[in-house]
């Protein structure tokens, strides 16, 4: 998909859980896949698969009158695109204040740190 759709925080919840299937999921599993998560009343996660339907993140496929939903655009897909708007709004698109920030921010792991200079020095070439 060419242009993405933009997804509310509460459909990343909905999108989180059919990304985690391997195949599509019916209305009432992704309800009990979020029971733990949020306390939304069915209705409410149903009006939230209906939005994503209608923005064409999910679709569906119907057998024996149970719907079947399925993702439409990939998770990393998604993430790259709201990474991309995130810097953009908060940072004016520059990449290294972000970087900056979130390093001095949050405490990072020996391996995490191990991980984050193998990344650089990949990209150094």
């Amino acid at each position: 998909m060419s242009v993405l759709p933009k997804i509310s925080e509460a459909e990343w919840e909905v999108m989180k859980v059919v990304w985690a299937r391997t195949c599509p999921c019916t209305a009432n599993e992704i309800v009990d896949a979020l029971g733990g998560i949020a306390e939304w009343k069915p209705n409410t996660v149903k009006t939230l698969i209906n939005r994503l339907v209608k923005k064409r993140a999910l679709s569906y496929k119907e057998e024996r009158r149970i719907y079947l939903y399925y993702s439409l655009v990939s998770e990393a897909e998604c993430v790259r695109s709201e990474t991309k708007t995130f810097v953009k709004r908060v940072f004016g698109g520059a990449l290294k204040p972000m970087l900056v920030s979130f390093l001095k921010e949050e405490k990072l792991s020996d391996d995490e740190i191990d991980e984050l200079k193998r990344i650089l020095e990949e990209r150094k070439g």
